[in-house]
């Protein structure tokens, strides 16, 4: 038993009167031994509640710790404890060197929400705000899963994988049947819409509900692969040994088997603006198998403003098939495969020519987006980068709609620079009058230069990149090289104007002067 002449300390009892094992008796007895005086009792009585008590006991302790004379602080102690023959972690050197260092670092900080803001900065608002969109993706990404694969589908795969010989006939009538039905819903939209504009301008909400229902009401064989994509992205999530995942696995080779035969895929969803990256990854990884892996792609890419004949210069200019009828525009980004023969892949030093068309700049569905500039620039960013070949085209009748493209092309390319990539481009200018004379276009294509130069210098300061003076200097470019002239598709205006011969001549000579020696 503890006596109060064998300790210098003071003695403190802390009881609750209010626990059912307290005893009056022993308590008493308790403090005739130690013989403690009353200010050296802490008792929690009845009615007190806990925090009441916490309270007590801190500033009686806090009380003591002033009227002793022998306080020290922690680091004295040191001391004393050599005096009575104590080892200390403070004698070794590994202890010294890590206290210099943290005395070094700590020292400074005196605005403790300041320091975490300069010095801690990837744990502050974009953190938990990054935090909150994981969470809601973890949600969103659960409702997907929890979705079945639909009737239609279902019927789809099991089309394009039960016969590799039917699936062309299949997805082309297909193709067919869709533009069918989606120009019979457009035609109606329109005309509902026309008639509201005219005779009930006044009810917005119902315009702006045929707005949006005129923007997707279009249904193609694209639709019906991006949700394969969507089906395969979902599956990802799972565990590996789960059979849904499993039965997924094979939809990017049906993919990859898709692009071998010539059909396009999506590489950005047009709707969503966004890249599938696992599902794009793994057709990829399936093509490079399918392919053999030493096989070598060059990639051409076309990029303007919307509405002037991107995807009907690819089909002419590669004999392929783009999505161009039912009065549809290009939403996304779309790759399609080429296959070169035998004979030419020692020639043009490649087995496989990638076509991507992309949407077009400036399109009335973003224009009302206050991001819709930098989903152009960015857009325009991400195919460039995967380019061989750019081609920009142009129309000649709109300058405007010129400048738009090239202040964004301009951008591209700047980024590219910034990675140490100089992309090969071509200007193709549409609906040129006469495009046999040459010299007469000399005043444009200096005009051209002139504002390619002064787009350079604008874009270089909103990319901090001030040292890029001329567009020279972001690409190779010679003005009397890089620009191509063709007359327009159309002989008057469409539907009932014939075509154009001339059109199909100056693409085809385009592609073999320029775009194939580019890619020798």
């Amino acid at each position: 038993m503890l006596h109060e002449q064998h300790i210098r300390s003071q003695l403190f009892l802390v009881s609750n009167s209010q626990a059912s094992s307290f005893n009056v008796a022993n308590f008493k007895a308790q403090i005739s031994k130690l013989q403690l005086q009353p200010k050296n009792i802490l008792m929690k009585r009845p009615g007190m509640n806990d925090a009441e008590f916490v309270n007590k006991l801190r500033m009686t302790v806090s009380k003591l710790l002033k009227e002793n004379p022998l306080k020290m602080n922690i680091v004295d102690m040191s001391a004393t404890a050599h005096e009575l023959g104590i080892p200390v972690d403070e004698d070794c050197t590994q202890c010294q060197n890590g206290k210099k260092m943290a005395e070094m670092m700590t020292s400074g900080i005196t605005d403790i929400p300041d320091f975490k803001e300069k010095q801690l900065p990837l744990q502050g608002e974009i953190w938990k705000e990054l935090t909150k969109l994981e969470k809601e993706q973890c949600r969103l990404t659960k409702q997907q899963v929890a979705l079945d694969m639909s009737a239609a589908m279902s019927h789809f795969i099991y089309a394009i994988s039960n016969s590799r010989e039917d699936r062309p006939y299949f997805l082309k009538w297909m193709r067919i049947n869709l533009d069918t039905i989606s120009r019979t819903n457009l035609s109606h939209l329109r005309e509902k819409y026309k008639e509201k504009c005219l005779n009930s301008p006044e009810d917005k909400e119902l315009i702006a509900k045929l707005d949006r229902q005129i923007s997707s009401s279009s249904l193609g064989v694209e639709h019906f692969l991006r949700e394969m994509g969507q089906l395969y992205e979902s599956a990802s999530s799972l565990p590996e040994n789960d059979l849904a995942r499993q039965q997924m696995e094979k939809l990017p080779r049906l993919c990859a088997e898709l692009l071998l035969d010539g059909f396009p895929l999506e590489l950005v969803d047009g709707d969503a603006s966004n890249i599938p990256l696992r599902w794009v990854s793994a057709v990829m990884n399936n093509l490079n198998h399918l392919t053999g892996s030493k096989s070598k792609i060059r990639v051409v890419t076309v990029l303007g403003v919307q509405s002037t004949g991107k995807s009907t210069l690819l089909n002419t200019m590669f004999g392929v098939q783009f999505a161009v009828s039912s009065g549809r525009c290009t939403r996304g980004a779309f790759m399609l495969l080429i296959r070169v023969k035998e004979d030419f892949r020692e020639q043009l030093g490649c087995d496989y020519v990638m076509i991507i068309d992309t949407e077009g700049s400036k399109s009335p569905e973003l224009a009302q987006l206050d991001e819709s500039y930098e989903h152009d620039n960015e857009l325009a960013t991400l195919v460039v980068g995967l380019s061989d070949i750019t081609v920009i085209n142009i129309a000649m009748e709109n300058s405007t709609e010129m400048k738009d493209i090239l202040q964004i092309v301009v951008h591209a390319f700047l980024r590219m620079k910034e990675v140490g990539k100089k992309p090969c481009c071509q200007f193709v200018h549409q609906n040129v009058a006469d495009v046999s004379a040459h010299d007469k276009n000399l005043r444009d294509r200096k005009l051209l230069l002139e504002q390619l130069n002064e787009m350079t210098q604008t874009a270089a300061k909103m990319e901090k990149r001030e040292d890029n003076k001329t567009f020279t200097d972001i690409m190779e470019y010679n003005p009397e090289k890089n620009n191509w002239y063709i007359p327009g598709l159309w002989h008057g205006n469409p539907p009932m104007a014939p075509v154009n011969a001339g059109y199909s001549e100056s693409v085809i000579f385009l592609c073999i002067n320029k775009i194939i020696q580019k890619i020798i």
